[in-house]
């Protein structure tokens, strides 16, 4: 009788997950068919009578839902989920890969185990995966990517629009390495759209350095920029090959020029053919542009800068005060 009574809670249990699992899979967030299964509350009750009494049998049959100890962990021990712990299973799901992607235990751009592979490691429902994953996908940590598997996203948070800082500075303050390739470095006869700005006349001569900046070694802005050659006498003898050199450090260290204030314009437009293929863009691709001047404090123009910036690994934050603006690069 009590074999008979077991055998039919596991029949009943195994239908109500796989109808549950049906609902969920096949309604939009926040929609409800009868069963408000998108609430905190009814999906604190799913996942709870999921992983208390249908799993339990699951393990007793033997289905190897649980094999925690069979699998290299690729995310940190500790962060596996504790049913003591008052938060619900699938936010502990959802904080604890986002721990493993901002520490690198999941690389940006790297690929997420499969949902059976996380079903297995955290040792809990297909339901609770789905849900946390909705989430980092809905927070644009995680990407899906049809008929691969979902991805880290490549950018992780803003840079602040700022004029007066290098690139360099700035990806070192936000704890990423900062890289180069040079595309060109020479003198050149300035045309009308650059020498009116840097205030010299037509036909002048001026420095132009373009280099492809790289995150991590990702390639994530093409920056060009123009300076007035007689400010500037030797600036090219420099080894622009280098990965980690700041115009502005070598600006201020060797030539005493120190920008103070700048201007920015911010524009969209279609990446170039050669923009696409420097930056790892499928074309048609938009790009975001930022043209820069700086004045030193004698307002006088120190640089015109040309930036081409990849749209989804270097994104800009506009930080603003009482006062106005604090735009500055």
């Amino acid at each position: 009788m009590a074999k008979a009574a077991r055998l039919l809670f596991n029949m009943n249990c195994s239908l109500f997950v796989i109808a549950l699992r049906y609902l969920w899979n096949s309604m939009a967030p926040g929609h409800t068919l009868g069963l408000v299964i998108s609430s905190r509350v009814n999906m604190d009750f799913v996942e709870n009578y999921v992983e208390s009494g249908c799993k339990m049998t699951a393990k007793e049959r033997g289905t190897g839902l649980n094999k925690r100890q069979e699998r290299p962990l690729s995310i940190m021990p500790q962060s596996l989920v504790d049913r003591e712990d008052p938060r619900p299973l699938h936010k502990q799901v959802y904080e604890a890969l986002l721990t493993s992607i901002r520490n690198g235990k999941l690389p940006l751009r790297g690929k997420l185990p499969s949902e059976r592979e996380l079903v297995d490691l955290f040792d809990v429902s297909r339901i609770t995966i789905r849900h946390a994953i909705r989430e980092l996908v809905q927070q644009g940590v995680v990407t899906s990517q049809p008929g691969k598997g979902l991805y880290v996203a490549e950018h992780s948070g803003g840079f602040e629009l700022q004029v007066l800082k290098s690139f360099t500075a700035t990806a070192i303050s936000n704890g990423r390495v900062p890289g180069h390739r040079l595309i060109e470095a020479r003198v050149l006869r300035a045309p009308l759209e650059i020498s009116r700005p840097l205030f010299l006349p037509p036909g002048a001569d001026v420095v132009v350095l373009s280099r492809l900046r790289l995150l991590d070694e990702i390639p994530v802005v093409i920056q060009t920029d123009w300076l007035p050659a007689a400010r500037v006498p030797g600036l090219l003898d420099l080894d622009w090959t280098v990965g980690n050199r700041s115009l502005y450090a070598e600006l201020r260290q060797h030539h005493h020029i120190h920008p103070s204030r700048g201007q920015t314009t911010l524009s969209a437009r279609l990446a170039s053919a050669d923009e696409a293929e420097m930056l790892g863009l499928h074309s048609p691709a938009a790009v975001l542009t930022v043209d820069q001047i700086a004045f030193d404090n004698r307002n006088r123009p120190v640089n015109l800068t040309a930036l081409v910036h990849h749209p989804e690994r270097y994104p800009l934050t506009l930080a603003q005060s009482e006062t106005g603006d604090i735009a500055q690069y």
